[in-house]
């Protein structure tokens, strides 16, 4: 396939036009980021009124398009129907510490999710969107995956000596540090780099992109990592939870290339397995 993308599918059409216009708010937001009204929902997790802003202009750029999808949203949470066809899973501001201390990498992540059966579902297409740099990664099922107009393929590292894998370093009452601090340990002396650059649907996308050779990380919610797992699927990488099955439900994470992987994955269940083994001896 050539690098041109194909054409945009009605709703990616629609989701595109809406993160467009929620990254030029909150631009303007980030430029004035010192005025913006913040208060903490938990120990290290903000929220903004740049967030809350962002929300609402998805919201209602979404329902207008598709007034059927269901939504499920960071700060408003579970809107529409129960028993949706369609839902749109949105982050508006994935990264809100990095926005709020004017670092420039953050991202808005939509994901398109489809019910299948009555308890099964799958995302079926994906949008993510850096307005600093004027990145849009999208990737839609079975059509490959994008950045811009180029098409995006995971990385070919074969070495881990040779590989640069991300995560996301737990922060004040996050539970899991153990597992993390364990896999750490191993990780280190055998790759090339250990990236912490704070947004989790950016560090899968970076994936994708094969910036990252790999990324892992445990406790994320759905809207975290909607976009960003078909977005490595369809790039060629694979992307499931420790376990090997489907990270979607419980948002413990485990992306790469096709030879990274395995031997990521490999390293996270030593880790739980270690932490576990920790607690029951201090327990």
């Amino acid at each position: 396939m050539s690098g041109a993308s194909p054409r945009l599918s009605p709703a990616l059409n629609v989701v595109v036009s809406a993160v467009r216009k929620a990254g030029r708010r909150l631009l303007r937001d980030f430029g004035e980021v010192e005025q913006l009204q913040v208060s903490m929902k938990g120990p290290g997790d903000f929220v903004s009124e740049a967030d809350l802003r962002a929300e609402q202009t998805l919201r209602e750029d979404l329902h207008k398009a598709r007034p059927g999808f269901a939504f499920l949203m960071e700060e408003s949470g579970v809107s529409g129907d129960a028993d949706w066809e369609w839902r749109w899973v949105v982050d508006p501001l994935d990264g809100t510490t990095n926005f709020l201390h004017g670092i420039p990498h953050w991202a808005i992540s939509i994901g398109i999710e489809k019910r299948i059966a009555e308890d099964k579902t799958e995302i079926v297409a994906g949008v993510i969107y850096n307005p600093v740099v004027d990145e849009l990664f999208w990737a839609e099922k079975g059509m490959g995956a994008f950045l811009n107009d180029k098409r995006l393929r995971v990385s070919g590292r074969r070495e881990m000596k040779e590989a640069v894998f991300a995560t996301g370093i737990p922060f004040a009452a996050t539970p899991r540090k153990g597992e993390f601090a364990h896999a750490l340990v191993r990780l280190m002396p055998q790759v090339a780099g250990i990236r912490r650059f704070g947004s989790a649907a950016l560090d899968l996308a970076w994936t994708a992109a094969g910036r990252y050779d790999g990324y892992w990380e445990l406790s994320l919610k759905k809207w975290d990592i909607a976009a960003g797992l078909i977005m490595v699927r369809e790039a060629g990488g694979t992307v499931t939870s420790p376990d090997g099955g489907d990270p979607y439900p419980d948002g413990d994470v485990v992306a790469g290339n096709p030879h990274m992987h395995g031997k990521l994955k490999d390293v996270v269940v030593e880790s739980l397995a270690a932490a576990a083994k920790g607690r029951a001896v201090t327990g």
